[in-house]
């Protein structure tokens, strides 16, 4: 007898080995039907899977958290099956699922085109319809590496060769079309559905290593059902408005270009923005009780040795060499540099706990083809600090930061925000024993912090268990930001300490935090949230003084100087242009309010408020005006100026 347990408990009990089909069928017809696989003691399988002993199975259907990720992966398959019926020319290397689809890398000498797209896309709708079955075989080895050589697949002969020897060789049959894949699989294209869309096709290289060959990436998005694939194509849609580097020309932001490929240049009105968000996480680190330090951007290699990040991101360094023997780092993190500053003088258990900040410049060596506008750059700056405590600390450290991090969060946007747990990773600095004892403290901290959080395994920094901060924007993307790391590894390697309550030397526990991540990444997920459209007070300019006709530009510079004495960011626009062109620019700029002065108006001694994406306009006294303006841009509490001083003077004037 073979006793199958659910996931409600029960058991069921069967003569003999029975295949994943029938655990399904003796359950209900209706599950059968909507079978697409099962779940072994904790392992997806094929549904055709033959259990030969007691375990525990789950029924993998539509609805289940793993089925997107079969689905995904058949969709790959399916793709490559239609690619080849379509074009016999073309070869097949990879095709794995994503977090949001699947892709297929093709070896092809012509170039896929958008029309070939459309082409691929209906054979693999055809291809569902055809309802084919998909089967399992092992192979021997030599037949397979032969098989695919004789075919002219020599992508797949050499990915075969490079395998263990003892490993498996599994190929997927569906129809009369086949590949090598561990899978597991759905039993027939029929069950894979509709709802999928091919996106776009893009280069990639054999392996992913820029020295071989080139290739074609057909990339493509796949969902339980139509209306999720609906919802995600909507989100495509709005996230290309939003995109932060169409935004950042338009709105004069930022701008980057290949001579200096990974750095940002900042316009004025971008480093507005840059300098409103650093003030704004200035003020709330000092008031948490922060202390901001600097510290160097080259530092000697014999350092980052000792901390063991040399050898951990040296590929990712940049190095320079000094006096033809020293080989200096560019920093791409903080932490040493704020450990040097820790460990000179003597430190009492008194003196902890230490919270020292830094908006450290960094810059890392990411490969030319993972950069993306700011999110992905080679030159950054981080909200980065350090809490060097004490082991009874930790809960209440912990505690404070993640208020503090939920209080930022909110005053710039973001309610939603997931909790995630990362232990340790496969390679790491330190013994078990240390790690056993850092996660134990951070899960204790998190407990009494009282946040929910789900694990997410081996993805540690590399001394030390950490959290991960996800916000979920507007449109429904998660963005991992805030991090927070317990390192007991640091301080020994770098033999930082602190003189006991017992007169003895103790090493301090290293709190690793960062809220933001980096201002450039953070100000993209900014500009995307909101869509350009910032709240008042993070608004690079917050008003524009336009005029309607050359004789009210004596009163305009009367307005604007009003408005920039009252501590807004005021610019004036005299140019001799029509009004409706200059509120079309000034929109497309996303300037929140454009206060419209004519004869009229500088007549009445009133402005014409005008509201980024409204077409009403609201007359109001001046006085009233700026007062009204002023309170509508007070910043969160705690941080900017008082009423009539000013922080940040973002005042120009346009003329023509």
């Amino acid at each position: 007898m073979i006793a199958i347990t659910l996931p409600d408990g029960s058991v069921r009990e069967f003569d003999g080995p029975v295949t994943g089909r029938d655990v399904a069928a003796a359950i209900g017809p209706r599950l059968a039907k909507d079978a697409l696989a099962i779940k072994v003691d904790g392992v997806v399988r094929d549904l055709a899977t033959v259990i030969e002993s007691d375990a525990r199975v789950e029924i993998v259907t539509r609805n289940h958290p793993d089925a997107l990720e079969l689905l995904r992966h058949d969709c790959a398959h399916v793709l490559a099956e239609a690619v080849q019926e379509l074009y016999p020319d073309t070869q097949v290397t990879f095709g794995p699922a994503t977090e949001t689809g699947f892709y297929y890398d093709f070896a092809r000498q012509q170039p896929f085109t958008p029309d070939d797209l459309v082409r691929i896309e209906q054979r693999m709708h055809e291809i569902v319809d055809r309802d084919e079955d998909i089967v399992r075989e092992v192979w021997d080895r030599e037949r397979a590496i032969a098989y695919f050589r004789d075919i002219g697949e020599k992508y797949k002969a050499e990915h075969i060769e490079t395998l263990p020897p003892d490993e498996e060789i599994t190929i997927y049959r569906q129809g009369d079309w086949l590949d090598l894949c561990r899978g597991p699989h759905l039993p027939s294209t029929g069950r894979l559905g509709h709802a999928f869309k091919l996106l776009k096709v893009s280069g990639a290289y054999w392996r992913g290593d820029p020295r071989n060959e080139q290739l074609q990436r057909i990339t493509g998005t796949c969902w339980a059902s139509e209306k999720q694939l609906k919802d995600y194509l909507h989100m495509l849609e709005e996230a290309e408005k939003r995109d932060h580097r169409r935004l950042g020309r338009e709105m004069g932001l930022f701008h980057q270009q290949e001579e200096a490929a990974g750095s940002v240049f900042w316009h004025p009105k971008g480093w507005t923005l840059y300098r409103i968000l650093e003030s704004y996480m200035r003020a709330r680190l000092e008031d948490a009780g922060y202390v901001e330090v600097k510290t160097p951007q080259l530092i000697d290699r014999a350092l980052w040795e000792a901390s063991g990040h040399w050898e951990k991101f040296r590929e990712h360094m940049f190095t320079a060499e000094a006096d033809h023997d020293r080989v200096l780092a560019i920093k791409p993190m903080n932490c040493p540099g704020h450990v040097q500053i820790y460990k000179q003088g003597i430190t009492s258990y008194r003196d902890l706990p230490i919270r020292m900040a830094e908006f450290g410049a960094c810059h890392r060596n990411e490969p030319s083809g993972a950069l993306h506008g700011l999110m992905r750059v080679r030159a950054f700056t981080q909200d980065d600090a350090h809490i060097f405590c004490t082991e009874d600390q930790i809960n209440a450290e912990t505690v404070a930061f993640c208020r503090l991090l939920q209080s930022v969060y909110r005053d710039l946007g973001f309610d939603d925000v997931v909790v995630r747990f990362a232990d340790r990773p496969p390679t790491r600095a330190g013994s078990d024993e240390t790690w056993d004892k850092a996660e134990r403290a951070l899960t204790e901290a998190v407990r009494e912090a009282g946040l929910d959080y789900t694990l997410n395994p081996g993805e540690g920094a590399f001394y030390g268990p950490k959290l991960e901060f996800v916000l979920r924007d507007a449109i429904g993307r998660d963005w991992q930001c805030g991090t927070f790391q317990v390192d007991f590894v640091l301080p020994e390697r770098l033999d930082a300490w602190y003189v006991g309550e017992d007169g003895a030397k103790h090493r301090p526990v290293m709190l690793h935090r960062a809220i933001l991540g980096s201002f450039e990444r953070f100000i993209a997920i900014l500009i995307e949230q909101y869509a350009g459209r910032f709240p008042l007070w993070l608004a690079p300019v917050q008003v524009v003084v336009a005029t309607i006709t050359s004789d009210a530009e004596p009163y305009a510079r009367e307005v604007a100087a009003r408005m920039n004495a009252a501590g807004l960011r005021c610019e004036s626009d005299l140019r001799n242009e029509k009004i409706t062109y200059k509120i079309r620019e000034h929109s497309l700029a996303k300037v929140p309010i454009i206060a419209v002065v004519g004869r009229r108006e500088a007549e009445q001694h009133t402005v014409a408020l005008r509201r980024l994406g409204g077409s009403r306009q609201e007359i109001l006294a001046l006085d009233e005006a700026v007062t009204r303006v002023r309170d509508e841009a007070v910043p969160p509490a705690g941080f900017g100026p008082e009423p009539g001083e000013r922080s940040v003077d973002c005042g120009s004037e346009r003329s023509g």
